[in-house]
C-alpha cells in the first residue's frame, strides 16, 4: 500500500528578485505549492501580457504556473533520487522571466527526501569461509547496505537473524563511514555443522521503517588462521578526468602473516563498489595496481571504491580498504551560450540601456575551469550586463540610426578561465526597425524654372524630386503646393503637382505683359506618423514671346485720317520731319523697334533713322517739288517670327500754316507689310508696265513717223484722232492758278469726272480772251501776250484714278508753232499727258 505524505511547502525567503520553496519527493500532481504573484509581489492579471515564462536546464517540467493566478503547483511528481542522484541535499532552480520590462527572478526549490527507498545490499547472497578453529571473537567484514535516502532515511542500523555462534557490531573506519562486521561468539564444529546460514537485515530510520536484506552463507573451513592486512585503511588518490585508458591510479598493498598459499594474497574490487566503477577500473591481482579502464564518463568528483585482499589460503581470510579517487578536472568543456529571450528587431529611437536580449552561460568544468567571463566587439553600440550567477543582459548602449546601419550581428564571446581557455561564439542577429525620423530632403531649398508665355495649359513644366532614407511608408513621399495666393489669382488656379512623382503642370496660359515672375512652394511629405515635410521654393520666369505688334503713339491719326506734319518749303537737307514714337509690350529683341520708309510718295525725298525714327529730309527742298507727300512709315521689331505696325504721314510743305489742309486720302493708301512675296509681284508689275508702256511709244513714234512721210499737216493722222465732236463729253476745263509757287512752266489742270478706263483723249491748250477754257497766268513769261495757245492734236494719256476728282500738273517742255497747224495764226504746242493715280502728270511733245 502506498503511503502518500502531506505536501510540506515553505517560502524561505525573497529577498534580491529570489524565492525558495520547499517541497517533498513524490508529491502528487496537481497539487498546489504558492503562488507566484503573490510572493512576488505582481499583479497576477500582467503575467500573460508580460510573457511570463518560467525556464529551467531539466529536461522534465515538474512544475507548472497558471499564468492567469499566478498559482504554482506540482506537475509531475519528483523523483529526489534520480534527480541529485547521492547529493545530500536536493535542489531545483528555476528562472523565471518577464517582459515588458524585462525582470528576472531565480526560483530554487528544496526537494525534501521522503523514506521511499528501501535498503538495499549489492547481492543477495554472501559466502564466508571461517575456519572451525578460530576462536571466538574473529570478525569478518560484511557489505554495506545501500539506501538513496538521506539523513535518517537512509540506512541506521544492521540486525542479524538469532544464531548462537555469531553476533553483528558496527565499526567505523578512519574517514567516519561505519560499516556491519560479523564477530564469530562460539566457537564453530564443522563436524556439527559445516554450513551456517545467516540473514543480515538493514533497516533505516524513516517512517514507516524500510528494510532490506541479504543472505550471508557460512562455510566452516579448517585452515588459515590470519587474514591479510593492508598498511591502510583507506587510500587516497587523484587522476586527470582525461586520463588515458591505462593511466596507473595508485597501488595497494596488505600482508599476511601465514605461509604459503595461505600467505599469498590477490587483490580484487569488493562486492561493495559498484558495478559501473569496476568497469571503469582495473586492479591487477596480484600486484595491486589499479589503472584506468576505458574513458572516465563520471560527474561525482570523488569516487569510492572498495579493494579485498585474499589469502589463497584452504580457507581464504580477507579484508578490505576503502580507496578513495578525486578527479581532477580538466578545462575539456567549453562554455555553452543559451539565448533565453531576444526582441528583434527593435526601433532606432530606442533608449539606450534598453534590454535586447536575455543570455545564460553555463560550463560544466568545476572550479576555476567553470568560470566564465562574456564579452562582445566593442565598436557597436551595445554591452553585456551582468544579472545575476550565470545570466547575462545585452542592453542598447548609445543612439541606433538605421539609415547609418539597418542590422547588427553580435558576436557574444564566452570565456571560461582554465588553462587553456576555451571560447563558445554565438552571434545574434538584431535587426533595426525604422522609425520616421527623416523628413524628406530637396537637393536644394529653392529652384528656377522657365515658362514661355502663350503655353498650353495642361503641359509640363518642371519635376522636381526629393529624397527620404527612411523605408517603407516613413519613405514614401507625396508632393503638394502649399496654399498661398500672389497677384492673379489663387496658385491652385495655375499650377497642379502630380503627388506621386512631383511633375508640375501649368493649369492656365501666361502672359509675360501681365505676370513676369513669381514663386511657391512644393511640399514634400512622407507617409509616416508623425508625418514630416520639407518645402522647396521654386520660382518663375516667364519667358516673353513676340506676340505684341509694335503700337505708335505718335504721331497719332484721328478717325482714320492721315497725320499731317508741315515742312517749309524750301527745307534743308536732313530737316527733321517729326520723330515717329512706338511702342512694344514684349521684352528683349521682341521689344527692339526699328523704323523704316514702307511707301515714300518720292524714295529720294526722305529718309527714315532706323534707330531712332526720325523722319528728316534727305536733301534740300526745290520749288519743283510736289507740295504735298504721303509716306508709310513701318515700325518692327526683331522677334521671330517679327511684327510691324505701319503709319500714313502727309507732309505739307508750306511756309506757313494753311488755313485748310489739303485731302491727302486720294493719295496711296496704306499698305501691308510688305513681304517678299509682295516685293516680287511688284517687280513684276512694274517689269510688265515698262514693256507695255515701251511697246506704247514704239507705236506712237511709228505713227508720226508715217504721219510726217504722207506731208500731212495736221497735228493727227487721220486715224489716229477722231473728229473733234467726238471728244466734246472728254474735255474739261482747264485754269491757271495764281499760285506763287507754280514755276511758269506748270499749269495746274482740275477736273470734274471720272476716268474708268485707259483713253487717248485730245486737248487744246489755248491763250486769248476767247477762249473760256483757259485763263492765262500773268506771270507766264515764255508765252507771248495776247497769244492763244491751242494743242488741238496733243494726245493725252491718263491711267484710271479711283474717284471723281483728279488734279495733273502740265509740265510745258517745249513748243511747236507751224501755219499750217493753225489757221488763225496761233501758235499751238502739242503734248502727250500721262496721269498716274493723280499724283503726277508729264507731257511729251508730240
Amino acid at each position: 500500500m502506498r503511503v502518500y505524505l502531506m505536501v510540506f511547502c515553505l517560502i524561505s525567503y525573497s529577498v534580491d528578485g529570489q524565492i525558495e520553496y520547499s517541497i517533498s519527493e513524490e508529491t502528487e500532481r496537481g497539487v498546489s505549492v504558492g503562488n507566484i504573484a503573490k510572493d512576488l509581489g505582481i499583479d497576477a492579471a500582467t503575467l500573460s501580457s508580460r510573457k511570463f515564462r518560467m525556464i529551467t536546464s531539466s529536461s522534465k517540467q515538474y512544475f507548472n504556473i497558471d499564468v492567469s493566478t499566478g498559482a504554482l503547483s506540482v506537475n509531475e511528481p519528483i523523483d529526489r533520487e534520480q534527480v541529485c542522484e547521492l547529493k545530500t541535499t536536493c535542489f531545483l532552480n528555476y528562472e523565471l522571466v518577464l517582459e515588458n520590462p524585462l525582470e528576472l527572478y531565480k526560483m530554487e526549490f528544496k526537494v525534501l527526501d521522503i523514506n521511499d527507498n528501501s535498503p538495499n545490499f549489492p547481492l543477495n547472497e554472501y559466502r564466508l569461509n571461517v575456519a572451525e578453529f578460530l576462536s571466538p571473537g574473529a570478525r569478518f567484514t560484511l557489505p554495506n547496505a545501500q539506501d538513496l535516502d538521506e539523513g535518517t532515511n537512509s540506512v541506521q542500523i544492521y540486525t542479524l537473524s538469532p544464531n548462537e555462534h555469531f553476533r553483528l557490531e558496527m565499526q567505523v573506519r578512519g574517514d567516519g563511514s561505519k560499516y556491519p562486521e560479523l564477530v564469530l561468539e562460539k566457537a564453530l564444529d564443522r563436524e556439527q555443522q559445516a554450513i551456517h546460514k545467516l540473514v543480515i537485515i538493514a533497516k533505516d530510520g524513516g517512517t514507516p521503517e524500510r528494510s532490506g536484506d541479504a543472505e550471508v552463507i557460512v562455510t566452516v573451513l579448517d585452515t588459515n588462521d590470519n587474514a591479510p592486512a593492508f598498511e591502510h585503511s583507506v587510500y587516497r588518490a587523484s587522476i586527470l578526468e582525461n586520463s588515458l585508458s591505462g593511466t596507473l591510479v595508485t597501488k595497494v598493498h596488505a600482508t599476511d602473516l601465514d605461509e604459503g598459499q595461505n600467505g599469498e594474497i590477490r587483490y580484487s574490487f569488493s562486492n561493495s563498489t559498484s558495478a559501473d566503477l569496476q568497469r571503469m577500473f582495473l586492479i591487477d591481482p596480484q600486484t595491486g595496481e589499479i589503472k584506468v579502464n576505458g574513458i572516465l564518463d563520471v560527474r561525482r568528483p570523488l569516487l569510492e571504491m572498495f579493494i579485498e585482499a585474499r589469502d589463497k589460503g584452504a580457507f581464504g581470510m580477507s579484508s578490505t580498504a576503502k580507496l578513495l579517487v578525486e578527479i581532477t578536472d580538466v578545462n575539456n568543456n567549453a562554455p555553452e551560450i543559451t539565448i533565453t529571450s531576444l526582441s528583434s528587431p527593435i526601433p532606432e529611437d530606442a533608449l539606450s540601456g534598453t534590454v535586447i536580449a536575455l543570455l545564460s552561460v553555463m560550463d560544466k568544468d568545476p572550479g576555476e575551469n567553470g568560470k566564465v567571463t562574456c564579452e562582445i566587439p566593442a565598436n557597436i553600440p551595445f554591452h553585456l550586463k551582468s544579472s545575476f550567477d550565470n545570466y547575462y543582459s545585452l542592453v542598447t548602449d548609445g543612439s541606433l540610426d538605421r539609415e547609418r546601419v539597418s542590422e547588427y550581428n553580435i558576436t557574444v564571446t564566452a570565456m571560461d578561465l582554465g588553462s587553456p581557455p576555451l571560447a563558445t561564439r554565438r552571434t545574434l542577429w538584431v535587426q533595426i526597425s525604422d522609425v520616421n525620423d527623416n523628413p524628406p530632403k530637396f537637393a536644394s531649398s529653392a529652384c528656377d524654372i522657365s515658362v514661355t508665355e502663350n503655353n498650353l495649359p495642361g503641359a509640363s513644366l518642371y519635376q522636381v524630386s526629393a529624397s527620404d532614407p527612411d523605408v517603407g511608408q516613413n519613405g514614401r513621399i507625396s508632393y503638394t503646393l502649399r496654399d498661398m495666393s500672389f497677384e492673379g489669382g489663387a496658385l491652385s488656379s495655375f499650377f497642379a503637382v502630380n503627388s506621386e512623382n512631383g511633375n508640375i503642370y501649368a493649369k492656365s496660359t501666361f502672359d509675360f505683359e501681365q505676370l513676369r515672375s513669381f514663386h511657391f512652394q512644393v511640399e514634400a511629405k512622407d507617409h509616416g506618423s508623425p508625418a514630416l515635410s520639407t518645402a522647396l521654393t521654386v520660382n518663375v520666369l516667364i519667358t516673353d514671346q513676340n506676340d505684341n505688334i509694335p503700337v505708335i503713339l505718335y504721331p497719332a491719326a484721328r478717325n482714320g485720317s492721315v497725320a499731317v506734319e508741315i515742312v517749309p518749303r524750301l527745307a534743308d537737307a536732313d530737316y527733321l520731319v517729326t520723330k515717329v514714337v512706338a511702342d512694344d509690350a514684349d521684352s528683349g529683341h521682341n521689344a527692339w523697334l526699328s523704323y523704316h520708309l514702307l511707301q515714300p510718295s518720292n524714295s529720294g525725298l526722305f529718309r527714315i533713322l532706323a534707330n531712332t525714327g526720325e523722319l528728316r529730309t534727305a536733301r534740300s527742298m526745290r520749288s519743283t517739288d510736289s507740295i504735298k507727300h504721303k509716306v508709310v512709315i513701318l515700325v518692327k521689331d526683331h522677334g521671330e517670327p517679327s511684327l510691324s505696325s505701319t503709319i500714313a504721314l502727309g507732309i505739307l510743305l508750306a511756309d506757313s500754316l494753311p488755313q485748310a489742309l489739303p485731302d491727302f486720302d486720294d493719295g496711296l493708301e496704306a499698305r501691308g507689310q510688305l513681304t517678299t512675296l509682295n516685293l516680287y509681284l511688284i517687280i513684276s508689275l512694274a517689269c510688265i508696265s515698262f514693256v507695255f508702256l515701251g511697246f506704247i511709244l514704239f507705236l506712237v513714234l511709228m505713227r508720226l513717223l508715217h504721219c510726217r512721210t504722207t506731208h500731212h499737216r495736221s497735228c493727227c493722222c487721220s486715224g489716229c484722232c477722231p473728229e473733234d465732236e467726238k471728244y466734246e463729253k472728254y474735255r474739261y476745263n482747264v485754269r491757271m492758278l495764281p499760285s506763287s509757287h507754280f514755276p511758269s512752266e506748270v499749269v495746274e489742270v482740275s477736273g470734274v469726272g471720272k476716268l474708268t478706263h485707259t483713253y487717248l483723249y485730245r486737248a487744246s491748250l489755248g491763250i486769248g480772251p476767247s477762249n473760256n477754257n483757259l485763263l492765262l497766268n500773268g506771270d507766264a513769261r515764255n508765252i507771248p501776250s495776247g497769244a492763244g495757245l491751242q494743242v488741238p492734236a496733243t494726245c493725252i494719256q491718263i491711267q484710271k484714278v479711283k474717284s471723281d476728282h483728279f488734279n495733273a500738273i502740265l509740265l510745258v517742255s517745249s513748243f511747236r508753232f507751224s501755219s499750217s497747224m493753225c489757221p488763225t495764226g496761233a501758235q499751238t504746242p502739242s503734248f502727250v499727258i500721262f496721269i498716274v493715280d493723280g499724283n503726277s502728270i508729264d507731257l511729251m511733245p508730240v
